[in-house]
């Protein structure tokens, strides 16, 4: 290994450290610096197409500096060697972190959050990065997250959206609606993907799997399940993120602030329907509110008593009505000669 030829002159690789469609990666030694790096070298046999985006990759990247992206140390783009030398990170990708099983709400907060913070600098450049996924995402011993390979990534005025075979860049997996559609690709897709990623790290498995065609029309056809058990700001921010209209979706750096909890407000909430107001009712004295019905009869009976009580009482201080009194029959003859008598019995009624 110590005889073959270095990189560049100056790098010699070690072992693999992944690979992709166009170009593997290997742990590297600058023998100059005496340092240990990643270096991305491009395969052989690579199309004209292919090299202008991986020399775009190192541009990119060289001019970019945030604490979660891959630092980019040199780079070489000459027709026997195309090569990008980056800071190494020891750790693991993303995609290997979710090989294990879904990773806690807390954790994946804690990541999205990290890498909305990323891609909010990155937009802020002009730079769209359009292949947002796992196998991307790099994963410290400490806990640190970065952002890499920015190989298909464009500037937001790009006019170019596909490659020069007429296929559509990006991972189908991840891809945003507006992407499938053959669409203007803008931040809102990193959004939307980064939302994907996050919902596959919670559940354990690609949302939309299948083949490209197949992974890439099903999100047309149907929005992600997203579990409704998680925490409110987290499913807030997953259903916001990854809904099928970009302008709806909030930008990255709103989904920074939620996902790390320093904001609350700042996605809106998923209105549920809201249940019927109740009637109104007058505003009564609570000695105006009826009693409950087992408890009236001892009022009803003590009131129908004391009435009854009073009534008797009242029947008996009445007294007793005396007799009319009546004359007695007038006997002799009518007129003056029976005078006397009648006033003898009206002095006889007075006495009485």
């Amino acid at each position: 290994m110590g005889d073959a030829p270095l990189l560049g002159g100056r790098y010699r690789l070690g072992a693999s450290l992944g690979g992709g469609g166009m170009a593997d990666v290997y742990r590297a030694m600058d023998t100059r610096l005496e340092r240990l790096v990643a270096a991305k070298v491009f395969r052989s046999g690579a199309d004209a197409a292919g090299r202008a985006r991986f020399v775009e990759e190192a541009r990119l990247m060289a001019g970019l500096s945030h604490p979660g992206l891959v630092t980019v140390h040199d780079f070489a783009a000459s027709e026997d060697e195309l090569y990008l030398i980056m800071e190494l990170v020891e750790g693991q990708t993303l995609a290997d972190a979710i090989a294990s099983g879904p990773l806690p709400p807390q954790r994946v907060a804690n990541i999205g959050a990290q890498l909305a913070d990323v891609l909010a600098y990155v937009h802020d450049n002009g730079i769209v990065h359009r292949d947002i996924k796992p196998s991307n995402v790099l994963i410290s011993h400490d806990g640190k997250v970065f952002l890499a390979d920015f190989g298909i990534s464009r500037l937001v005025d790009a006019v170019a959206r596909i490659t020069s075979s007429g296929v559509v860049v990006g991972t189908a997996a991840y891809m945003a609606p507006e992407q499938v559609n053959g669409g203007q690709v803008g931040y809102p897709a990193d959004v939307y993907a980064l939302g994907l990623v996050l919902l596959e790290c919670l559940t354990g498995r690609v949302e939309y799997p299948g083949a490209g065609a197949e992974s890439a029309v099903a999100r047309l056809v149907r929005p992600p399940n997203v579990p409704i058990d998680l925490p409110l700001p987290l499913h807030r921010a997953l259903v916001a993120m990854t809904t099928t209209d970009p302008k709806q979706r909030p930008t990255a750096a709103e989904c920074a602030d939620v996902l790390s909890g320093e904001a609350t407000e700042v996605i809106p909430r998923i209105e549920a329907p809201r249940p019927s107001p109740p009637p109104k009712t007058s505003y009564l004295e609570v000695a105006d509110l009826p009693e409950p019905r087992r408890k009236r009869w001892p009022w009803l009976v003590g009131g129908a008593f004391a009435a009854l009580l009073v009534a008797l009482l009242g029947w008996a201080a009445v007294p007793d009505e005396a007799p009319e009194p009546t004359l007695p029959p007038a006997s002799g003859p009518a007129g003056v000669a029976r005078l006397p008598d009648d006033l003898a019995n009206l002095e006889r009624l007075v006495r009485e």
